[in-house]
């Protein structure tokens, strides 16, 4: 997958629907989110992507790719994110990718570390 299909599959995770992130989200998923429970498995960790309200902007930047192996893409970045009626939400972000098959590719690990915007 090149860098601009990396982005493009991140940032989805933030602003698609659950359709979108049931496909997306691997059933071996760990998450670490800066809310209880923090950290979150499997089926849980897409069920609480699933039906959180989803962003209606998102920005990221200082953007870092590693491809330590093939079928392995690890992205870091730093988002800002909003929604309407909501504060912005700032965080330090890795995740992990995995292929399954040709241009068939999951999240296997998402973390967020928030940022204090005050």
């Amino acid at each position: 997958m090149d860098d601009e299909r990396v982005w493009s599959f991140e940032r989805h995770l933030w602003t698609e629907g659950e359709d979108y992130l049931r496909h997306a989200i691997d059933e071996d998923c760990l998450m670490v989110i800066p809310e209880r429970p923090y950290v979150l498995e499997g089926g849980q960790a897409i069920d609480a992507v699933a039906n959180t309200p989803r962003w209606g902007d998102v920005q990221f930047s200082n953007e870092q790719i590693a491809r330590p192996e093939d079928g392995l893409i690890v992205v870091a970045y730093y988002a800002r994110a909003r929604r309407a009626g909501d504060a912005d939400y700032a965080a330090y972000c890795t995740s992990t990718y995995r292929r399954l098959g040709h241009e068939n590719w999951r999240v296997v690990q998402h973390q967020q570390t928030a940022v204090d915007l005050a």
